[in-house]
């Protein structure tokens, strides 16, 4: 997962040599001793803190100096730990991890973290879905914000262009936000991780969560939500159906465009068109079927068109509604494409 374990442990210098080396943590043999660290100052030892991985018969203020070095160098540092010695160490690092079981109850008040079973590797169970859970939630952000944006954008554009009908009525944008927001946005927090993600090195603490990434995908999405939106609105008006009929497909095209854009969003930057990326989490699936049902009664029940001012489409309609929504999907694909070849290639 890209991060960087040492052992600081009381014991004596070849007990935590032999367990270092036991479990694959010091290759090149190197101890540094309690007394050292005393004999050194902070800027010798700076030096030092980066290669060397163990440390024995050290005092609580040398694990507590260890870790401010660390942080000094510009680490995000966890500290496990059990005893009383080991509080302040704790309560300094960024992440401070304390055994449940065998732990003092100084450590665990002291600790951000408990350890229920005192076992490391849950540790790393926990670095794997901590980091499930923030890509699930900036998938999230990255679907929302542009779906909004767009239909901001569709009024914007109606107001600048003075429209005298607005392809979409406040009951029908509250019908929008609701139901996309209860079904599809929802879907995402059951992503499952994606491949490769205990290989990534650790994020930068201080990276905001709106990217320069984020910014520009927010914008070129919520552009082809309008452009297609508005597009058909415009289109289905020189029919001379009728405003209810116009603003159905509108509704209906910002929907379908919505639930293209969901697979999109399934993978911030790999590609998803395929099997995996299609139908990969059930839950998609799930909410775009649940999605599609409220549309039809939405478009087609008696009730719902004198609710929400609707009118039923035909066939044809709907199929140019789909054709026009699918486009974000392709889109935002070969944006995608063109962002991995950047980056490939300025690394």
């Amino acid at each position: 997962a890209g991060i960087r374990a040492k052992m600081i442990t009381g014991d004596h210098r070849e007990t935590a040599l032999a367990i270092a080396r036991q479990v694959g943590l010091c290759d090149n043999g190197r101890v540094l001793s309690g007394q050292e660290l005393l004999a050194m100052d902070d800027r010798e030892l700076e030096t030092l803190v980066e290669d060397v991985d163990v440390y024995a018969r050290v005092t609580p203020e040398d694990k507590l100096r260890l870790v401010q070095l660390l942080q000094g160098r510009g680490h995000v540092v966890s500290m496990t730990g059990d005893g009383v010695n080991d509080a302040p160490a704790l309560r300094r690092a960024d992440v401070g991890v304390a055994m449940g079981r065998n732990g003092t109850e100084v450590a665990k008040e002291s600790a951000e973290m408990v350890l229920t079973d005192d076992n490391f590797a849950t540790i790393v169970n926990a670095v794997k879905e901590g980091r499930t859970v923030y890509d699930n939630l900036r998938k999230a952000i990255l679907f929302i914000l542009p779906t909004n944006g767009g239909e901001a954008m569709i009024i914007l554009l109606a107001i600048l262009l003075g429209a005298t009908q607005f392809p979409l009525t406040p009951v029908q944008i509250l019908w929008v936000n609701m139901i996309t927001a209860a079904t599809l946005a929802l879907a995402l927090a059951f992503e499952p991780p994606e491949q490769g993600i205990m290989h990534r090195p650790p994020r930068d603490a201080r990276e905001p969560l709106l990217t320069r990434l984020f910014l520009w995908r927010i914008l070129f999405v919520s552009l082809i939500l309008v452009a297609g939106t508005f597009g058909l609105f415009t289109w289905d008006l020189s029919r001379d159906l009728g405003i209810a009929h116009a603003r159905t497909v509108a509704v209906n095209t910002l929907v379908m465009f919505e639930i293209f854009y969901l697979f999109n969003s399934r993978f911030i930057l790999q590609p998803v068109l395929s099997r995996d990326g299609m139908l990969g989490n059930r839950y998609v699936l799930y909410a775009v079927a649940i999605l599609l049902v409220f549309q039809m009664a939405f478009t087609y029940l008696p009730l719902m068109q004198s609710l929400f001012g609707t009118a039923a489409l035909d066939l044809l309609t709907w199929l140019v509604i789909t054709l026009v929504a699918s486009s974000v999907l392709w889109l935002v694909e070969i944006e995608k494409a063109a962002v991995r070849r950047y980056r490939h290639r300025t690394s």
